[in-house]
């Protein structure tokens, strides 16, 4: 992870923060990312709207250094290669809070992430201030600073801005180097710097779409995993349908089918178009325009299922393991507070269920690959002793 030098001052950023440079054409951005590739650090933020759309429409992009606050204007500005070269310098660390959605922005609107980042909000977890802790909080508690959120609302894609909205975008990345320092240097102490490394890293990876087509997203309804084979290939292939349309209209999930209509659909199999504007939550258009497409889902599935088999929906752990599922728990929570980390982020329980899974049939339990190296070592010892003991009295 890139090192910092000077200190940040986030006072002078602060006030830097009424005045905002904002950047409206291509030879101001490459001018100004020039000399952002000099420096050891920059904050980022975005701000977009994402109600009638599937993907997020960049507003601004706000970006700070050790002198100054800027606004990029995505819907002014049209080349983008010099940010994606400063994305892609790797000695210049990129410090954001709660990076998941800047990232995705990033990712579908300007095909690069920027590496390495720094999540405040992930590092505050490691330091044990708080999990999920929004911005606002961490000022106020660690900085004194009070910031109001008055803008959270605002339509970032009207012109021109507001003064009051380019402070509040400004102020967002006003604090996050100072922020970031004192994280740094607490982390550095505790020797959890790699940890939030190997966290950063882990969440690029997952900023990247690794199912764009939809094709795994079936496997989310776990409810359905006593289905059999033809009806899961039918969910499987109506999941992946609605997940392409929705990107080829750029529309929301829902806006083609909710969750629950899918389901309906598969439970209840109509067999006509009229048997289908019975399901429950199903747009009007969407039957007219789509149904018969929706349809022959079903009429294929048995095909479908046999052309390609769908993997199964993973079945609820059994009933036997909710007790040693507290007790796994109990030393995941133990670990974290000798570590002085917030418990959530020591094991998710999703990596948890998968440790568990490793030895369901013969008791031979492994860690799974997802697990980071830091979680191995913190506490991946522990959890497989238990599960040992907890296999030799199965």
């Amino acid at each position: 992870m890139s090192q910092t030098s000077a200190a940040y001052d986030w006072h002078k950023l602060e006030a830097a923060a009424d005045q905002p440079v904002v950047i409206t054409d291509n030879a101001t951005l490459a001018k100004w990312c020039q000399h952002w590739q000099t420096l050891p650090m920059v904050a980022l933020d975005t701000e977009f709207q994402r109600v009638e759309t599937f993907y997020p429409i960049p507003g601004l992009i706000q970006l700070a250094d050790d002198q100054q606050c800027y606004l990029i204007d995505p819907l002014s500005v049209t080349d983008f290669e010099p940010l994606k070269a400063l994305f892609q310098n790797t000695d210049v660390l990129k410090v954001l809070h709660a990076a998941s959605e800047d990232l995705e922005l990033f990712q579908n609107s300007l095909g690069v992430l920027p590496e390495p980042v720094f999540d405040t909000q992930v590092a505050a977890a490691f330091l044990n201030w708080g999990f999920s802790m929004g911005l606002q909080r961490m000022l106020q508690e660690i900085l004194g600073v009070e910031v109001q959120k008055h803008e959270t609302t605002s339509n970032w894609l009207r012109r021109p801005l507001s003064e009051s909205q380019e402070r509040y975008a400004a102020l967002d990345v006003a604090y996050l180097p100072a922020i970031c320092q004192k994280q740094k240097d607490a982390l550095e102490a505790r020797g959890m710097l790699e940890w939030l490394q190997q966290e950063s890293e882990a969440m690029l990876r997952q900023a990247i779409d690794e199912d764009p087509e939809g094709a795994e997203y079936y496997k989310r309804f776990t409810q359905m995993w006593t289905l059999p084979a033809h009806k899961i290939a039918a969910l499987r292939d109506l999941t992946a349908w609605r997940e392409q349309t929705c990107r080829d209209r750029d529309v929301p999930r829902n806006r083609i089918l909710r969750n629950q209509a899918l389901l309906e659909i598969v439970n209840q199999w109509p067999q006509s178009v009229y048997d289908l504007s019975r399901v429950d939550d199903i747009k009007r258009a969407i039957i007219r325009n789509d149904g018969k497409q929706i349809l022959s889902f079903l009429q294929n599935a048995r095909h479908s299922a046999e052309q390609s088999p769908p993997e199964p929906i993973l079945r609820p752990l059994p009933f036997f393991w909710n007790k040693p599922l507290k007790k796994l728990k109990a030393i995941v929570r133990e670990c974290a507070a000798e570590l002085d980390v917030a418990p959530e982020i020591m094991l998710r329980k999703k990596e948890l269920d998968a440790l568990i899974r490793s030895g369901l049939d013969d008791a031979n339990f492994s860690m799974p690959e997802s697990i980071s190296p830091w979680r191995r070592d913190a506490v991946g010892e522990k959890l497989l002793a238990a599960l040992k003991e907890i296999g030799k009295r199965d």
